[in-house]
């Protein structure tokens, strides 16, 4: 498959099902390497579609916050075991709870970035949010978004996508999120966080960052996050082929 433009039409035969009338839950994921605007992206998309956004980030990040504040080696499986059996975790739309606490910001500092890499590494933490990631898409339409949900959570979701861009723009992108939150960070100390995040993401043992086989491929470049979104959302209509998904 090759990259996907914004002035292109979708196939509406893309992964040989056809376009067909939904029934029962959407799934939409989105996978690609940090900072290719995933999360921007599948806010606005399910926005556009009236489902749920599901951050799985989020999710990975609150983890690794616990585990943080613990003190929890993560190479070792009775203390991981114990940690996830203490948490609750609870998503509602942007926002995420841990045991009740909103840590939504809490989770974007670059040293629970770095934490958060070395939890998504432990097999006992993969499967737990996993569980608890597939158990909300069975309940309802979702758009999800990560480096493994049309690989390994959700191999048979309807609609796959996979964002690409350039090590220095993603760097860029990550580099202003941080200035708009008052972290104060050089854009070469996130380059250099970046590459080696993606060298990290290819070599996971359990859920690496790859392209799905049927998953579209949208390089962003050069693109405001509505044109992406705009791409998305004609290959979504063309997949399901119903009007009951509105702008």
């Amino acid at each position: 498959m090759t990259r996907e433009q914004v002035d292109m039409e979708p196939s509406p035969s893309h992964s040989g099902s056809g376009t067909h009338e939904l029934s029962g839950p959407l799934v939409v994921t989105i996978d690609g390497p940090a900072g290719a605007g995933k999360s921007t992206v599948a806010k606005k998309l399910a926005e556009r579609l009236g489902i749920r956004y599901l951050d799985t980030g989020a999710m990975y990040r609150a983890v690794a916050l616990a585990g943080h504040r613990q003190g929890v080696n993560w190479h070792d499986n009775e203390q991981v075991r114990r940690l996830l059996q203490s948490l609750e975790l609870h998503v509602e739309q942007d926002r995420i709870f841990l045991n009740g606490e909103d840590v939504s910001d809490l989770i974007r500092s670059p040293e629970i970035t770095r934490e958060t890499a070395r939890a998504a590494d432990v097999p006992l933490v993969r499967e737990f949010l996993i569980a608890q990631q597939r158990a909300i898409a069975a309940r309802e339409s979702l758009v999800t978004e990560g480096r493994d949900q049309g690989t390994l959570v959700f191999p048979d979701a309807r609609v796959k996508f996979f964002l690409v861009a350039s090590p220095e723009e993603r760097a860029r992108r990550r580099w202003r999120d941080f200035k708009e939150k008052g972290i104060d960070i050089a854009y070469e100390k996130v380059l250099e966080e970046l590459l080696q995040r993606d060298e990290q993401d290819s070599r996971r043992p359990f859920g690496a960052l790859k392209k799905a086989p049927d998953a579209i491929e949208i390089q962003t470049d050069g693109l405001s996050v509505d044109q992406v979104v705009d791409v998305l959302l004609k290959h979504v209509r063309s997949h399901v082929g119903t009007n009951s998904l509105g702008e």
